[in-house]
């Protein structure tokens, strides 16, 4: 089950990966923040962390738990969020991060940019998702 995150349905996340106080001081404090989780068994184990700001969005973290990728979570939430928001989507990737940046080519995002060192030396790309 997908569900964005508000401060009424923060308790969601205890027990989970996902830093409830860290949530809690985004959602609070940044007007931008916003979060899509994946429950299942109403544990979070995958969850998007974008920032909705005025004419664009960008993706600032995507994870799935490590026992759970590669069933598809990633574009469950990727899915989710194309579909909500109606703008530019940019994010970055590691360069090596093969797996990542074939999920993004899929929800039609394209290589902007290379970003030198980005990622503690290792380059990053920083990718784009034109709103049609």
């Amino acid at each position: 089950m997908l569900v964005e995150l508000t401060l009424e349905n923060i308790e969601l996340l205890k027990g989970s990966f996902l830093l409830e106080t860290r949530v809690k001081e985004d959602i609070s404090n940044n007007p931008f923040a916003k979060y899509l989780v994946y429950l299942k068994s109403d544990k979070v184990i995958g969850y998007i962390y974008y920032s909705d700001i005025y004419e664009r969005c960008e993706i600032n973290q995507i994870e799935v738990t490590p026992e759970k990728r590669g069933l598809g979570i990633g574009s469950m939430l990727m899915e989710k969020l194309t579909s909500i928001v109606d703008k530019d989507i940019t994010l970055e990737v590691r360069i090596d991060n093969e797996i990542a940046i074939k999920m993004y080519e899929k929800f039609g995002f394209n290589k902007k940019a290379i970003r030198k060192g980005y990622y503690n030396g290792t380059d990053g790309i920083l990718m784009k998702r034109d709103n049609n």
